[in-house]
């Protein structure tokens, strides 16, 4: 399938603005963010992901998230909507992400905190089967076998799956266990840090929320992925693993914080975030900043 060949890249993960003052959306400040990282290279777009803090979202703001970025992005990128909650609403969602005009949807892992293996494949079947649109599945459960990739890969409309279970064998023993004639791609799904890792297990593309910031890195680190500078890699990752590493500290607690804090020092009205993410601490504040310096980011911001 076509769109699952055009996944083989970076998927750009916005931040949704929340407002300190009445913690409404601010969609002057989304449209920023969207302009921002379509203009400079990033080639899909991913409204209603964990970086947007899906969870915190009402069903209402995660459609007209959905409709805004198809609207700003206005064909410039492919745009793969977010969607999930029970299989009713993600049902929902998806069939409303298909009306508006979305290219994709990507299904998020379901977040009861009792699954099985055979539930969490009827989760996706349903969904996939009920809404005719390419869906990509976004798996990061290490309790959930893999056989539910395995059982869902020959669905027609599934084309793609998000990675985010760091065990580097289990996914290249995946990425070979499912036949190539199914079409289907393969994303690292934990970012710039794990990026060269999966690469080098199968995977053809790699998730981004330091998009928001600099996603003139993210493309750098993608081209130099695809032609196999791995001095280039190496120095990209260097220079970005003290970000992701403070994004990731506190259980991934930091994912969308730290994003949104590196944002607000740089001019940019990222707001706050929901419950239950938190502020920053006064020295983690401080880590970010020492960052933006490093990338030389604070004085540009000034100028």
């Amino acid at each position: 399938m076509k769109i699952a060949k055009a996944l083989e890249t970076i998927s750009g993960i916005p931040i949704t603005p929340f407002r300190a003052t009445d913690g409404q959306i601010d969609w002057v400040q989304y449209k920023e963010t969207i302009d921002l990282i379509v203009e400079n290279g990033i080639d899909v777009i991913v409204p209603c992901g964990n970086t947007s803090e899906f969870y915190a979202l009402s069903i209402a703001e995660a459609k007209e998230e959905i409709r805004r970025t198809i609207e700003i992005v206005n064909g410039r990128a492919l745009v793969m909507a977010g969607i999930g909650y029970a299989v009713p609403t993600a049902i929902e969602l998806g069939n409303y992400a298909k009306d508006v005009g979305a290219d994709a949807v990507m299904i998020h892992m379901p977040i009861h905190p009792y699954v099985t293996t055979g539930g969490v494949k009827a989760y996706f079947q349903e969904i996939i089967e009920a809404i005719d649109i390419p869906t990509v599945i976004y798996f990061k459960d290490p309790e959930v076998s893999d056989q539910v990739l395995i059982d869902l890969a020959p669905l027609d409309n599934f084309v793609g799956v998000k990675y985010a279970i760091n065990d580097l064998p289990r996914f290249a023993k995946i990425v070979r266990t499912i036949s190539k004639e199914h079409g289907v791609t393969w994303i690292c799904g934990t970012a710039e840090k794990w990026a060269p890792f999966y690469w080098n297990a199968g995977a053809k593309g790699f998730t981004s929320g330091l998009v928001n910031i600099l996603p003139g890195k993210a493309v750098e680190m993608l081209d130099a992925l695809r032609n196999d500078d791995h001095a280039i890699v190496w120095k990209l990752w260097e220079e970005i693993l003290p970000f992701e590493d403070l994004r990731a500290q506190y259980n991934q607690g930091n994912n969308v914080v730290v994003i949104k804090e590196a944002m607000e020092m740089l001019g940019q009205n990222a707001g706050v975030t929901r419950a239950p993410v938190d502020a920053l601490s006064d020295a983690d504040k401080a880590l970010v900043r020492e960052l933006l310096h490093s990338w030389n980011l604070l004085e540009t911001a000034k100028g």
